[in-house]
């Protein structure tokens, strides 16, 4: 047995004895330690001594399991043969290797301080590839490995434990002697066999190594090239323009030269990245790309005849009309979207594309708001790209840039003439003060490019350049493909299979809103991260924030930072959010198609928000940064805070859960309680609101609805009994005037039949004869106006008959006259 297969035996035999080879999570990190660590010391034979013996009684059962095992063992490393899984290890190392030894990528210091930044960016691109293909391969390597180890360790494990059993000095029986050496050698050559696959996985894991370090020296290189050109930018690196004569001018090359080389590093990087097997994004893009395009053609195949009769607005026409252009720019979006890290070269083809489709889907309001300004966007961002042709002339290329950033201050002044000459000031709002403030600072930044070139600060006068146009462009992409994507939300909710949904009917136009906003913001901060990258202030902006979110604050054992703030604030957030759609699915869409008891729903709907939302501030707490023994000292705390002065918020929250799960009442019942009524509105974790009658809102703390006395006027149905009291005159015949008040009764609107109205004659008055009329209703919500109702049609009936409604009388006897007038 190799060294190496040995220090593997002894590193996990105290982990696999006595457990099955299949329980090998525990030995992935022993595993990891393989790849990584040199020539460790032989076996200690005093540690193989300790090992248990196996019992006497189970000689003949276990020596059956272990040697079944070692033949298994036995048999797949004969089947594997040729195809060992180090091979294919070998293979795809082999495909990395052969790209990062390749010296078409090794530039020097020097070299690399000579190339123009896209071909920097390219580079660090290349290397950045190279480093996630290999961070990939070393995962999977550690995993095999840490199977082929676990193998290793259990049946070392298990041979050691047949050793001990021979040398224990027990009077074993001959059979039972033979026996166990049988096995210790059918261990023994298993073991023998997984050495080699192995000691190759653990080679090439050191081969590995050694690629990683000529990786991260490539990529430190790069980094150092960019930020020596990050720090030309503020300094003179070439003569002012009234200076350039043939002297100071460095020779130029071939222009079929630079292009052809600098296509040849971008070619080369994308053939690569294409054949690569760690993609991200790959298989969500195909999937883009795969279900978009037919889905786009069938839409405007079904929208031909509403289009032309007028049906859509002039926006949705424009979109569904034009399927090719919408395919396109989604999926040149999908490119930034899902491959950010793609060559250069792919984002570049894909901004390109994009020129077309841009200006035909900007819809209508768009046009009139911007004008110009796309087309003037467009033409200055094709203008920029055609620059490569006077790379291979330094002087070509910087009086290049100079015309490039005069045309833009150019446009951009004849742009805002225009809207004042048309009036754009007083019909566009706030949206055109922005987008002429965002002229205004292009033309500013241009005006610096002008500046910066003429007195020699070319790498400013080119990254501020580049940097408005392209920012122009790309926030004009990002305005078409939110304009595509808010049109196709809107016509899906528009569909009838859609609008069936109670849920899409009552909270679409909100939701709608909400989820353009959400990709509004996107659009925006993607944006503003482009638009960083291309002024070259991405990097130490982004080390600024992270110094800044990273700065904490120490407490003890308790560590805090703004950034851990931040996320646990956006937690919270969206656990609010999840909850409160969690609810509103269920209990708009699912809980309410099933026939449940009466407040199920509710309670349900209720429990699975409060779950969501408590497992959200879990998840919020743990990405703040709390462990498990602070959050046993917060708890702590609030156990001291509800003994001393929280015994009614612990009381109020214990009472809404009995709520939740006895259901007395739920959402839209009308309730009794302390003297008020009103519908229910919700039911909190601590209290229940009430709207009353009168409009006003009432906040019931939840242990009141469970101390008190509780009426629920609609727990079992919605019906009402109205009682009406009238007094008839004497001399009526009681019959009929029952007779007359029970067909009254029974026709009015709203009153129900089954059961049947009763009229009662309750008893002779002092002036009137006394009846009741009872009937009920099953519109509660309507009870009072059906009363009414009744009122007044029993009088009209009674009347009617001549039967008189009898009232007592009052005498009003007039003042005595004054003494004066009776003398």
């Amino acid at each position: 047995m190799s060294v190496a297969l040995r220090f593997a035996c002894v590193l996990l035999a105290s982990l696999a004895l006595a457990q099955p080879l299949a329980a090998r999570a525990p030995l992935l990190a022993g595993a990891a330690a393989i790849t990584t660590t040199p020539d460790p010391a032989p076996i200690d034979p005093a540690a193989a001594a300790a090992t248990a013996a196996v019992d006497v009684a189970d000689i003949p059962a276990q020596a059956d399991v272990d040697q079944r095992l070692a033949e298994r063992i036995q048999a797949a490393a004969t089947e594997a043969g040729a195809a060992s899984p180090a091979d294919a290890y070998a293979r795809r190392l082999a495909v990395i290797e052969a790209s990062v030894e390749d010296p078409f990528w090794r530039f020097t210091s020097a070299e690399m301080r000579t190339l123009p930044i896209p071909r920097l960016e390219s580079l660090s691109r290349h290397w950045t590839f190279q480093a996630r293909r290999l961070a990939q391969w070393q995962d999977d390597l550690r995993q095999s490995a840490s199977h082929q180890a676990g193998d290793a360790a259990g049946l070392a494990a298990r041979r050691a434990a047949w050793e001990t059993t021979a040398a224990a000095g027990q009077e074993l029986p001959a059979a039972l002697r033979q026996r166990v050496d049988e096995v210790v050698i059918e261990l023994a050559q298993a073991e023998a066999a997984l050495s080699d696959p192995l000691a190759r996985l653990i080679a090439l894991g050191r081969r590995g190594n050694a690629v990683d370090a000529g990786i991260a020296t490539a990529r430190s290189r790069v980094r150092d090239a960019v930020a020596a050109y990050d720090a030309r930018l503020l300094r003179i690196d070439a003569p002012p323009l009234w200076r350039l004569h043939a002297g100071n001018v460095a020779p130029t090359a071939d222009t079929g030269d630079v292009i052809r080389s600098g296509l040849e590093i971008e070619s080369r990087f994308a053939a690569e990245y294409a054949q690569g097997d760690a993609i991200s994004g790959l298989r969500a893009l195909q999937t883009l790309l795969l279900c978009s395009l037919p889905l786009l053609l069938w839409l405007a195949w079904r929208s031909r005849a509403p289009i032309k009769t007028g049906q859509v607005s002039h926006t949705e026409a424009t979109v569904l009309s034009r399927p090719l252009s919408c395919w396109l720019l989604l999926v040149v979006i999908g490119v930034f979207v899902f491959q950010p890290d793609a060559p250069m070269l792919t984002h570049q083809f894909a901004l390109l594309a994009a020129v077309v489709p841009v200006l035909r889907l900007l819809p209508v309001s768009r046009r009139r708001l911007l004008g110009m300004a796309p087309y003037v966007a467009s033409a200055l961002f094709l203008l920029l790209r055609f620059g490569f042709v006077f790379l291979s002339s330094a002087v070509a290329y910087r009086l290049y840039i100079l015309a490039l950033a005069l045309l833009g201050l150019a446009a951009a002044g004849w742009l805002l003439w225009r809207a004042h000459r048309h009036g754009h000031v007083a019909h566009t709002g706030r949206t055109g003060q922005v987008l002429r403030a965002s002229v205004h600072v292009g033309a500013l930044l241009l005006a610096v490019a002008v500046i910066a070139n003429a007195f020699g600060n070319v790498s400013l006068a080119e990254t501020l350049t580049g940097g408005v146009i392209d920012s122009l462009y790309f926030a004009l992409l990002l305005g078409a493909g939110l304009t595509v994507i808010a049109t196709w939300i809107q016509l899906l909710l528009k569909r009838p299979g859609v609008s069936r949904f109670r849920l899409a009917r009552d909270h679409a136009g909100p939701a709608v809103q909400v989820l353009l906003n959400v990709l509004a913001v996107a659009a925006i901060v993607g944006w503003i991260v482009y638009t960083l990258d291309r002024f070259r202030v991405l990097s130490p902006v982004h080390a600024s924030l992270s110094a800044l979110l990273g700065y904490s604050w120490a407490l003890g054992d308790l560590r805090l930072s703004l950034g851990h703030v931040l996320l646990f604030v956006l937690t919270v957030v969206i656990a609010f959010w999840l909850a409160k759609t969690v609810r509103l699915v269920l209990d708009g869409e699912v809980l309410s198609r099933m026939s449940l008891p009466h407040g199920v729903a509710n309670s349900i709907a209720s429990l699975s928000y409060y779950a969501v939302l408590m497992l959200g501030l879990v998840g919020a707490l743990s990405a703040a940064g709390f462990k498990a023994s602070q959050l046993t000292f917060v708890l702590g705390a609030l156990g001291v805070g509800v003994g001393l002065g929280l015994q009614n918020v612990v009381n109020n929250f214990v009472s809404g859960l009995v709520l939740i799960f006895e259901r007395p009442f739920q959402p839209g019942d009308v309730v009794e309680v302390g003297g008020t009524t009103g519908r229910v509105v919700d039911i909190g974790m601590r209290a229940t609101r009430v709207a009353t009658f009168d409009g006003a809102n009432v906040v019931v703390p939840n242990g009141q609805l469970i101390s008190q006395q509780l009426v629920n006027w609609t727990l079992r149905d919605r019906s009402r009994r109205l009682e009406v009291r009238i007094g008839v005159a004497y001399g009526s015949a009681p019959a009929d005037v029952e007779a007359v008040l029970a067909e009254v009764a029974a026709a009015t609107p709203g009153v129900v039949a089954s059961p049947a109205p009763v009229v009662l004659f309750d008893g002779l008055g002092s002036v009137a004869m006394e009846f009741v009329v009872r009937a009920w209703t099953h519109e509660y919500e309507d009870a009072g106006t059906i009363r009414s109702a009744l009122v007044g049609r029993l009088y009209d009936a009674l009347l009617a008959r001549g039967i008189g409604l009898a009232h007592a009388a009052a005498t009003i006897y007039p003042p005595p006259p004054p003494a004066s007038e009776s003398a």
